[in-house]
């Protein structure tokens, strides 16, 4: 111990690193902190979503109940054939699934565009 010196101590301060982390971007602090501006950009966003699912929606109950509709208002259409199959068994059990897929798809691609325009709304102030 004589000749031996003590470790020099080396203070860490996590504040000022902490300091350091926070975004300079009003809206980013905003969202992160949930303040009422982050939430009324978000149940916008919310809004957006559930206006395009709401939108989707009645096209695809109109387009498959006006089917059976159609049907009941004009009963010769229910006897045609195409194909050797009954018109509304072909309009109902075969077409309405590719009809539903086409729905799904135009949802997931418009509800993406919905998420992009958020984060372009986001990003804007620090371009």
């Amino acid at each position: 111990m004589d000749g031996e010196q003590a470790p020099r101590r080396t203070r860490v301060v996590l504040g000022e690193v902490a300091a350091r982390r926070r975004p300079t971007d009003r809206t980013h602090a905003d969202l992160a902190e949930q303040t009422p501006v982050g939430e009324a950009l978000v149940k916008g966003l919310v809004r957006a979503q559930l206006a395009l699912a709401l939108r989707l929606a009645l096209v695809v109950v109109t387009g498959l109940g006006a089917l059976p509709l159609l049907f009941a208002a004009a009963p010769g259409l229910g006897t045609v054939k195409v194909l050797g199959i009954n018109l509304p068994w072909l309009l109902l059990g075969a077409l309405s699934f590719p009809f539903l897929v086409g729905v799904g798809w135009a949802y997931v691609r418009w509800a993406e565009r919905n998420e992009q325009d958020f984060i372009a709304l986001i990003r804007k102030p620090e371009q």
